[in-house]
């Protein structure tokens, strides 16, 4: 077996992992994001009398949970550092990224046409990845990847493990676009072990931690129907 996924706290459960080849992660987002999330939930079932959105179960991405995470992780990770996050967290995340020594790029739109029922202004299409990679020769050759993400119609999934769960087709161009063949994928937020899936679909190793324990049942469940896929073996 390719992959591992542990219940539990990833402070705890992947203490002892001593080196990975790239982190690609959906940690939570930031405050701002969890409570507008919770009031458009309120405003829907107000509007139409029912619950059309899960509420999330866990906490919001503090400031300091970034800081802590990208030291755990410094001497740890080889590679790039591929981290999904809101609007409000992404200069967080690019001074956590400067402080241990990495190559900072702009944000990455994940761009998702995502109705909006109610509110009193856009609505937000975009999800940020932040990138970043060490300050050597391997990586600064690595070569040019997108600019942007955009989910095509086909692509969409309705039915997800986790809450704010990320599409497999998002996850598998991750780990194209920033792994070799071969390589171990790091996911310390596994949800419903959507990057886990991209990766063994594609021939890289992967290991990661979920929390959530309903989540985590059934990111096993799903992990063990998946297979390399032919042109990655």
């Amino acid at each position: 077996m390719t992959w591992t996924l542990k219940h539990g706290d990833w402070r705890d459960e992947l203490s002892d992992v001593e080196e990975v080849d790239t982190i690609i992660t959906d940690p939570p987002f930031g405050q701002r994001t969890h409570k507008g999330d919770a009031a458009s939930a309120v405003q829907v079932k107000s509007a139409t009398g029912q619950n059309t959105r899960r509420e999330i179960s866990y906490k919001h991405f503090h400031p300091a949970d970034v800081f802590e995470f990208t030291q755990s992780w410094r001497d740890r990770n080889k590679g790039w550092w591929i981290c999904i996050t809101s609007h409000d967290l992404v200069p967080v995340w690019e001074q956590a990224f400067r402080e241990i020594g990495l190559y900072s790029f702009a944000p990455l739109p994940f761009i998702r046409k995502v109705p909006r029922l109610l509110g009193d202004g856009p609505a937000s299409w975009a999800d940020y990845i932040m990138a970043a990679r060490p300050r050597n020769i391997k990586y600064s050759r690595w070569g040019c990847r997108p600019g942007a993400y955009v989910l095509e119609k086909g692509h969409y999934e309705r039915k997800k493990i986790a809450v704010g769960g990320k599409p497999i087709w998002l996850m598998k161009k991750l780990v194209e676009d920033y792994t070799k063949p071969g390589d171990t994928v790091c996911d310390p937020f596994a949800g419903g072990a959507t990057t886990l899936a991209a990766a063994t679909m594609l021939g890289r190793k992967s290991i990661g931690c979920e929390l959530q324990e309903e989540t985590y049942k059934k990111a096993l469940e799903r992990m063990s129907g998946i297979t390399v896929e032919p042109e990655a073996a």
